[in-house]
């Protein structure tokens, strides 16, 4: 297993009024982080703020291409980015422990905290296809290159993680800072992870091991 420490390349916020982020995911455009009563998004380019929805956002975010999925207590919501409206919702299968979120060959890609379990739910029904375990609690989860990655905040210890996705071993782990928790985690696809930094209120871009 590679073990190192994390390269925090950049840090955006804190953002007014903004108390605590949650979970986060990108669009290919945009960043957005969950606040706990609104679903906000910044442009990673410049920092600047650019939209803000009201809904509830208590833990996960995620981006299927065309649609925002936003854990809420125990259910999963379907929002459409362009109207704020929530089109839908389903059953967390944490029933309120959930944490990360994540879209990933067709499925959302669950993380339920203090299980310490990261579970495949169908994006229709929220039934369990299949669950991984972990052996810390998991906040945030990613998929990148066909790589899956989660953040664990244990004891004020974070780390990113990529695991196998069959057997949950533990590949590779960066290691935060002292002091630096990740409450959510996204990839950009290319060369860096988006934190959620949790009750700083701040998203920070950290490295990609590997892409320069």
């Amino acid at each position: 297993m590679k073990k190192s420490t994390a390269n925090i390349v950049r840090e955006y916020g804190p953002f007014p009024g903004v108390d605590r982020v949650n979970g986060v995911t990108y669009d290919g455009r945009q960043v957005w982080y969950a606040t706990g009563d609104t679903l906000n998004s910044f442009d990673p380019a410049t920092g600047e703020t650019l939209r803000s929805i009201e809904v509830p956002a208590h833990a996960g975010t995620a981006f299927d291409g065309q649609h925002l999925f936003q854990i809420a207590e125990d259910r999963i919501q379907k929002i459409d980015p362009g109207t704020g409206e929530v089109l839908a919702t389903i059953p967390a299968p944490g029933g309120g422990g959930d944490s990360g979120l994540a879209w990933a060959e067709g499925a959302l890609w669950v993380g339920e905290y203090r299980e310490r379990k990261i579970h495949q739910i169908d994006p229709q029904t929220g039934a369990i296809l299949r669950s991984i375990d972990s052996n810390r609690f998991v906040t945030g989860v990613t998929w990148v290159d066909g790589e899956l990655w989660h953040a664990t905040w244990e004891n004020d210890a974070s780390e990113l993680r990529h695991i196998d996705p069959q057997s949950g071993a533990v590949l590779e782990k960066l290691e935060m800072p002292a002091g630096i928790g990740v409450s959510g985690l996204e990839s950009d696809g290319g060369d860096q992870f988006f934190c959620g930094g949790g009750t700083s209120g701040k998203v920070r871009a950290v490295r990609r091991p590997g892409r320069g």
